[in-house]
């Protein structure tokens, strides 16, 4: 029985012809500086498929422009966990064909569970990791590994960017607080609001920001202080070594990210044919180093430098796993967020 389900999937592989694949483009949505060019350029080579890749900030800026018109636009999207009940809710994504996916097999345990997704219906995983500070502060200058760095006027060290997306904003303002990520108190939240209102005024606060443009300021030596994902707080110490990457001790955000197929992609055969490359051990270990995020292809890590795996910003140590929080959809409360936003964004 094995053996026929083996020759079925290699069947169903062999089926993707070049001629099937190239006979559209393949368009991937994806966040910005996400993609190793080198992954993309041989993919095309192997397929005969020409690829191209549109970006965009946040979840929420990448499903407004799938209800817009983008459903039919786009074969691959790169989802974080916490807007896959949306994206389900809404009709926006379809399931995978998992025939089409033998090397689902080498996907890491932990992630063939998530809550949002169990059994990897919807998704594929594509990397992991934490949000925190990149800090270039000056030397000998001991930094305190806090949120107090951005929300406490006497703990400040320079000027400093948030990130520009309300859950990780007042997220982060929640955890300085002492409260969950995902409060869904109304007066915790108001707390949130009025400590950000009041950042806000300071004179060291540049802005709302995304975090690669975070990084770029910090690296550029117009802000001291962003907030970042750890991969992109990677290749800053990589660049320069004067930087520091700090996880808050209050706790952080964890995520991971993860690849869907939208409900009206115009080229299911060469979707699924990259989902499925993605997945390939060598594949999955160069695009971890491209990016500088943690893996979770189990096959994978034995092609990723050992350097890499031993680096805590990268793979970080099981305490610090213990004190993050994975953003969590949070259905009707998510209103909260909303309007607490549009406050801090106009005061």
């Amino acid at each position: 029985m094995k053996k026929l389900v083996t020759l079925l999937m290699v069947l169903a592989l062999f089926s993707l012809s070049a001629t099937a694949l190239a006979a559209g483009k393949l368009t991937v949505f994806i966040w910005s500086e996400y993609m190793d060019p080198e992954i993309i350029a041989n993919f095309e080579k192997k397929f005969d498929v020409e690829v191209r890749l549109d970006y965009y900030e946040s979840n929420e800026e990448m499903v407004a422009k799938l209800q817009s018109g983008g459903l039919g636009q786009y074969d691959v999207i790169v989802p974080s966990t916490y807007i896959v009940p949306t994206l389900t809710q809404l009709k926006l994504i379809q399931p995978l064909n998992h025939a089409l996916l033998p090397n689902m097999k080498n996907i890491d345990e932990p992630f063939t569970k998530m809550d949002v997704d169990p059994g990897n219906k919807l998704t594929i995983p594509y990397q992991w990791g934490l949000s925190g500070l990149i800090v270039r502060a000056p030397a000998g200058v001991e930094l305190e590994a806090s949120w107090k760095l951005l929300f406490d006027p006497a703990s400040e060290v320079g000027s400093f960017i948030m990130f520009d997306t309300a859950r990780d904003a007042i997220g982060s303002a929640l955890k300085y607080l002492g409260y969950s990520f995902n409060s869904t108190d109304p007066k915790q939240i108001e707390e949130a609001v009025r400590l950000l209102a009041a950042t806000k005024k300071r004179p060291a606060f540049l802005g709302f920001d995304g975090g690669v443009a975070g990084l770029n300021k910090v690296m550029s030596g117009i802000a001291v202080v962003a907030q970042v994902y750890n991969g992109e707080a990677v290749r800053g110490q990589e660049e320069d070594p004067g930087t520091r990457f700090v996880l808050p001790k209050e706790g952080v955000e964890i995520w991971t990210d993860l690849v869907a197929i939208p409900a009206q992609a115009p080229n299911l055969d060469a979707a699924h044919a990259f989902l499925n490359y993605l997945l390939e051990p060598e594949v999955s270990a160069q695009l971890a180093t491209y990016n500088r995020y943690a893996t979770p292809n189990a096959a994978a890590k034995a092609f990723i430098p050992e350097t890499d795996l031993k680096n805590p910003s990268m793979y970080p140590d099981a305490e610090t796993v213990s004190k993050a929080e994975y953003m969590e959809d949070l259905g009707p409360a998510n209103r909260l967020y909303d309007e607490a936003w549009t406050m801090i964004k106009t005061q």
